[in-house]
């Protein structure tokens, strides 16, 4: 979910993370409009929406109930590896 600028508030799958520019692509948000020649993919050219990348630091995942939350780390006792977890629920995160 983006917490901040334009598009506060839209949520999306995360499809590309850039960790060097710390920027992230997420499906449907922040959409920019990129004229095209004719080419061999769109024989006619035109106006294509694509998306446009966000800094990390505006997004914020979204735990099982659908709220955004702030992730912590829990060691396992039996196992001894540690987890992700949900700060609002306190779930484990995959």
């Amino acid at each position: 979910m983006v917490i901040a600028g334009n598009n506060k508030g839209q949520s999306g799958r995360i499809l590309i993370v850039d960790r060097e520019k710390q920027r992230a692509i997420v499906e449907g948000v922040n959409l920019m409009s990129k004229h095209t020649k004719p080419n061999a993919d769109n024989p006619k050219g035109g106006i294509i929406k694509k998306e446009a990348s966000v800094h990390i630091s505006n997004l914020m995942l979204i735990d099982k109930s659908g709220k955004p939350t702030r992730t912590g780390k829990k060691t396992d006792e039996k196992t001894g590896k540690s987890k992700r977890i949900s700060k609002k629920s306190g779930e484990v995160i995959k």
